[in-house]
């Protein structure tokens, strides 16, 4: 069987676009909290709803990413 290496560089870029998934995330509470004019706390009473909700994030960008590779191989196998 194939072994799988998975380099640094990799994992960096999956933190970064993690890391602004839950940018994303904390930028929806904060628009929330504005918004409806709710308390600040809210920001740390609801992490584990905004911690779901960038998970969401990640998985909805992983398919559109997913998408966008296999478009990509089948116009490259096209084209040669």
């Amino acid at each position: 069987m194939k072994d799988i290496v998975i380099t640094g560089r990799q994992i960096i870029r999956e933190l970064l676009i993690f890391a602004g998934c839950i940018l994303a995330a904390l930028l929806v509470n904060v628009y929330s909290i504005v918004r409806f004019s709710t308390q600040w706390k809210e920001l740390i009473t609801t992490l584990n709803i905004t911690l779901a909700l960038a998970l969401i994030f990640f998985a909805l960008i992983a398919v559109l990413r997913g998408i966008v590779f296999c478009c990509s191989r089948v116009l490259q196998k096209k084209a040669g």
